[in-house]
């Protein structure tokens, strides 16, 4: 009884402070629309060219998203700043 206790309130303690990946899949996403956005202005104000601009937002959109999603799932395993 104690340990059947015990066990439902670790449960209900993991629940609290743990993500699922598909919450990291969608904080990557809506992350990487707005920095995205940001790239193509940025990259069309410096070159003047909004072909060079897109192609550059393209590319950053697929190698930061995947780079956010492995930073944020190792971040969900390290215990700081967590209660």
């Amino acid at each position: 009884m104690i340990l059947d206790q015990l066990y439902t309130k670790n449960r209900e303690k993991k629940k609290e402070i743990s993500e699922r990946p598909v919450r990291s899949v969608a904080k990557a996403i809506s992350w990487r629309i707005i920095g995205t956005l940001d790239t193509i202005l940025v990259s069309w104000f410096l070159t003047g060219e909004l072909k060079t601009a897109l192609a550059i937002g393209t590319v950053e959109v697929i190698t930061k998203m995947l780079l956010y999603f492995g930073h944020e799932r190792i971040w969900n395993r390290i215990n700081f700043g967590k209660e």
